[in-house]
């Protein structure tokens, strides 16, 4: 089964990360939490472990309006919020890899016409900022 939604640009990694955000926002999504993979990573593995992941941040996506409804049709859903979103870019790769959760991951553990309804509406509003990515970048070329 594919989970993600997944956008490749020819961004640095720190660009990116600044798009993602700002196209997240775009879309009504707030970040709730950020986690840097790499700097955990070297802080409790080691280096190696940091250059083997490369750059690497999760970004806990939320729209609170959306969360607001799947928590009032499922209040258990709060162990799949927010929506991750992670940005990431292994040492010599060409591009930043940008790759969001699908939302329809949730509806194969419910059968709620509710969460269907939050998830379809995720769903597209994380397509859309992916496609943001990808459309602002080929502008730029």
């Amino acid at each position: 089964m594919q989970y993600t939604y997944t956008a490749v640009v020819p961004a640095s990694w720190e660009e990116a990360v600044a798009k993602t955000k700002a196209a997240l926002a775009a879309q009504g999504f707030g970040v709730l939490s950020e986690i840097n993979v790499r700097d955990t990573f070297a802080a409790k593995l080691g280096e190696d472990a940091a250059s083997a992941v490369g750059d690497y941040v999760i970004l806990g996506a939320c729209n609170p309006h959306l969360a607001s409804k799947a928590l009032a049709a499922e209040p258990e859903l709060g162990a799949l919020l927010p929506c991750n979103v992670v940005v990431r870019r292994g040492a010599g790769d060409p591009a930043t890899t940008v790759q969001a959760i699908d939302p329809q991951t949730m509806v194969q553990l419910s059968d709620s016409d509710a969460v269907r309804e939050v998830a379809d509406d995720a769903g597209t509003r994380l397509r859309a900022a992916l496609d943001e990515l990808v459309q602002g970048s080929d502008a730029g070329s």
